[in-house]
């Protein structure tokens, strides 16, 4: 099949980015949401059909099931409302929510959603604009949208979650670490890890591009390559000194993960691997569903590695190997397709037009099954 190339360049006007890249990235965004919502209707149906006992907390709680119905709860009533555990949340998404939130009318609930669903459209368009400047290849990158948009994980992307506000924030910060314009870069590095937890990886791709033509930068260019670096870290550190301030404990955002309910304590890959393979031929099937998942992120880590720059395959890496290391594997696929160059990896794997097709429907459809199991409360996403 024949791909419609552009120039490769970096250099994009706000009135192109609107028509050239946020147009793609509408309609497979709006497919996500009516899939999701298919989903969460489907859920009550066969919940009122032939449900036994109580309603599923999952259910009630719709768009703000899990990891949302936290960040609601903090964007409403701060961090007190949610406990030590509350504090894994960081703050940027739900602060944001409380801010719109007063200009509509007090309801925190629906700012959240609009920021999440609102920062899914941007990094669909962002996502656009990187692939085609980095390939000049118009149908990867539309692709590249798609599997962002409709890889089963991806439904989180629709929830009251901050993964979608922090793709932003992560694929701006690749635009501008390729661009080699690194305050921007540094700037987004903060938002990143105000963001999300995970947003500290991304000093590994930072710090790839900063030694790129390093020898032959001055001490000035010098200075702002090893800001970008430091961006996630400072984002992280803010967050880090006002939970010491005001709650003892510096670390207490990630030891609090280590809860066996949650991400668990420490584990090497491979333990954590096996684990999921035992699961796999046990009655704990969903849980080895994430062997399935490794391989296929390990394979189009390997896909990435031979097509992309370094950058994108250190930092699928990290994130994968990271998300590897926990005890309880539960979210690891919302990690992994998450990690944007994954889903570059998908794009780039399907590049025939029948095998395209036959994976986004595969990938839509089992979007609207894995939603209507996360509304049930039988899988976490």
């Amino acid at each position: 099949m024949t791909s419609t190339r552009v120039a490769p360049g970096w250099r994009v006007s706000l009135r192109n980015f609107k028509n050239d890249d946020v147009g793609p990235a509408f309609v497979p965004w709006l497919v996500a949401r009516a899939l999701v919502l298919a989903a969460l209707g489907l859920a009550r149906y066969l919940f009122i059909e032939i449900g036994h006992g109580p309603r599923p907390h999952a259910l009630s709680l719709g768009l703000f099931t899990r990891d949302a119905a936290f960040y609601r709860d903090i964007a409403e009533s701060g961090y007190d409302s949610v406990g030590r555990a509350g504090l894994r949340f960081f703050p940027l998404v739900p602060v944001s929510a409380r801010g719109l939130g007063t200009v509509l009318a007090g309801h925190d609930d629906i700012a959240l959603l609009l920021i999440a669903n609102l920062s899914a459209l941007v990094f669909g368009a962002l996502l656009h604009r990187l692939v085609l400047r980095e390939t000049g290849d118009a149908a990867l990158a539309r692709r590249a949208v798609w599997f962002g948009s409709l890889l089963p994980p991806a439904l989180v992307l629709v929830l009251g979650y901050a993964e979608a506000t922090f793709l932003v924030f992560a694929v701006g910060m690749f635009l501008m670490l390729r661009r080699e314009q690194w305050g921007w870069a540094a700037l987004l590095g903060v938002g990143a890890g105000l963001c999300r937890p995970v947003g500290i990886i991304l000093v590994v791709p930072a710090a790839v591009e900063a030694a790129r033509g390093w020898k032959s930068a001055d001490p000035t260019n010098r200075l702002y390559r090893l800001l970008a670096v430091a961006g996630p870290v400072a984002g992280t550190a803010v967050f880090l000194t006002w939970v010491n301030a005001t709650r003892g404990g510096w670390f207490l955002p990630f030891r609090i993960q280590q809860d066996p309910k949650l991400r668990g304590g420490f584990s090497d890959p491979v333990t954590s691997l096996l684990d999921a393979a035992s699961d796999l031929g046990g009655d704990r099937v969903g849980s080895g569903l994430h062997l399935i998942w490794a391989f296929i992120f390990v394979a189009l880590i390997v896909v990435i590695a031979r097509r992309l720059p370094s950058s994108y395959t250190a930092y699928a890496i990290a994130a994968v190997l990271l998300a590897l290391t926990a005890q309880n594997l539960d979210s690891f696929e919302r990690y992994g397709v998450t990690t944007f160059p994954i889903v570059i990896g998908a794009a780039l794997v399907t590049e025939r037009r029948n095998v395209e097709a036959a994976a986004l429907t595969l990938a839509g459809g089992a979007m609207v099954g894995y939603g209507t199991l996360v509304f049930l409360g039988l899988y976490i996403p």
